[in-house]
């Protein structure tokens, strides 16, 4: 199983830093972030769910320890999942804290990339 991170100015320990690390199991891209989404670390979370040469691919990301995330975390999220739905896989999301989910909930983005719970629920959905 293949590893590679991605970290904000390698800094994720600083208040308001972004790191993610990217696992696989199954062919389907774990991601798993922890940290703030917003404009100043939206450049790694759009590096973080990057997969070009990845036939079909399906990615999870799991954001349990995401604390905060704003408009430019939502648009990431969705450039991303119309991405790799058209290359034929999918998006999905799990472990949302309350204050991410509640973002995403009031823009309707659970209508459009389908959330879980938990990072089990997702891949095997």
């Amino acid at each position: 199983m293949a590893e590679r991170e991605v970290t904000q100015n390698g800094a994720a320990d600083q208040a308001g830093r972004l790191s993610a690390v990217t696992t696989a199991t199954d062919n389907i891209h774990i991601v798993s972030l922890a940290g703030e989404i917003d404009h100043a670390t939206g450049d790694t979370l759009r590096q973080a769910l990057t997969f070009p040469d990845t036939p079909c691919p399906r990615v999870v990301a799991d954001m349990r320890q995401v604390t905060f995330m704003d408009s430019s975390g939502i648009n990431i999220l969705i450039t991303t999942h119309n991405a790799l739905a058209e290359a034929g896989g999918w998006l999905r999301l799990a472990g949302l804290t309350t204050p991410v989910m509640r973002t995403i909930s009031i823009v309707g983005l659970d209508t459009i990339i389908d959330c879980h719970d938990t990072l089990a629920q997702a891949l095997n959905t």
